[in-house]
């Protein structure tokens, strides 16, 4: 008869390294710069895992099926975002194919999630540097917060926080964008884009306001 070793019922994970940018630290916390930051939170909360601060970052694991994530938060600041994701790609032995970098994106409206599997990094200074350091063939969810500010202002609005009104609309759109994570690792970018990117934002508000992801 032929003994059972449990080691034939062992599932093969696929890892998948899931990158928030953003910058460390308490004055940081909330800014529209660091929705990267919020949206792994959120997955990991959703997930019941705890953040470990480790090398460049702070670092938790989490499954989801038959795909493992190290979720990542870089402690390197923005503008040398590149060294964290270099390193733990390389330490986790993860290929570039199974890279997605969450980022705000001044170009979207404030709530538009768009996912996208290569590009520039329009001006974004976290991307520039893993650009860099990696390439550009890698992954990204955009994570729109407008651009509601007078010429010269950029900084301040990027390192500011969310009105009230803009906040809603985050925390509404939070659970998708963990969603679309999720899709990325188990059906792959092509199915997720076409999923998600034509998906119109409703605006839960007094006046049911609605604008279309992926407008511009």
């Amino acid at each position: 008869m032929h003994k059972i070793h449990n080691s034939e019922f062992r599932i093969n994970y696929v890892k998948y390294l899931i990158v928030g940018l953003g910058n460390p630290g308490y004055e940081y916390d909330g800014t529209r710069h660091n929705i990267g930051f919020r949206v792994v939170d959120a997955l990991a909360k959703a997930a019941g895992v705890a953040f470990e601060d480790k090398r460049y970052g702070f670092v938790a694991q989490m499954r989801v099926k038959n795909a493992q994530l190290v979720l990542l938060k870089p402690t390197t600041f923005m503008n040398l975002s590149g060294n964290a994701v270099r390193y733990w790609l390389e330490k986790e032995n993860i290929p570039n194919e199974n890279l997605l970098i969450v980022v705000d994106d001044l170009s979207l409206p404030t709530g538009t999630l768009r996912l996208k599997g290569k590009g520039s990094d329009g001006g974004h200074n976290g991307l520039k540097h893993i650009a860099q350091l990696i390439g550009q063939n890698y992954a990204r969810l955009k994570f729109g917060i407008g651009n509601e500010f007078p010429r010269g202002a950029q900084v301040d609005y990027v390192l500011g926080k969310f009105g009230a009104e803009d906040e809603a609309i985050i925390e509404q759109q939070l659970p998708t964008a963990c969603d679309i994570i999720k899709s990325f690792c188990l059906a792959g970018i092509t199915i997720t884009m076409n999923q998600y990117n034509k998906k119109k934002l409703e605006i839960k508000n007094e006046q049911s306001k609605q604008t279309e992801a992926g407008s511009i």
